[in-house]
């Protein structure tokens, strides 16, 4: 009597282990999708500094301006830039834009220098060409838009840098 009381009721069992699976899967996507949304909260921006442009004539009408862009991970973990979309203005005024479509790793607290190509036209150049001759301090920005990807998913960042180029 007391085995049959104790006996294992298989068809119970196995609802009850089906259930503890999909409470379990629940749970992990629930976690997922929670860790995902709190990136911004756990992962700070990368830092883009320019460190360099060099300009280089392509033909007599058009010019390819070369962007060094040191880009700081201040994170603890590494960061993939996985493209990286951008405008570049001179004086106000819009030279060209450009794209990056390599994946490049940025190690964690490090700095890495990006090379990114800019195909601009003299026309489009206006009163900047003025100053770049009589040798005064140009206005640049370079605004756009780069996708970070970290371990546990990607992350859209929004970039503007201004300063001067000292000819």
């Amino acid at each position: 009597m007391f085995y049959a009381q104790n006996s294992i009721d298989t068809k119970g069992r196995a609802s009850y282990i089906a259930d503890m699976k999909k409470q379990c899967l629940i749970s992990l996507f629930a976690l997922s999708v929670l860790l995902v949304s709190c990136l911004s909260w756990v992962m700070e921006n990368p830092s883009i500094v320019v460190s360099e442009i060099s300009l280089r004539p392509r033909s007599l009408t058009e010019v390819n301006l070369f962007l060094g862009l040191d880009v700081q991970n201040p994170n603890r973990f590494d960061l993939t830039l996985r493209s990286f979309e951008y405008t570049v203005y001179l004086n106000n005024e819009k030279i060209g834009n450009g794209h990056l479509e390599k994946e490049i790793m940025i190690p964690a607290s490090a700095t890495t220098r990006v090379q990114v190509p800019v195909v601009a036209m003299f026309k489009d150049w206006g009163k900047s060409l003025k100053i770049i001759i009589t040798g005064e301090k140009l206005p640049y920005k370079i605004e756009g838009k780069a996708v970070i990807k970290a371990a546990f998913g990607s992350h859209d960042f929004p970039f503007s840098k201004e300063g001067h180029i000292n000819n």
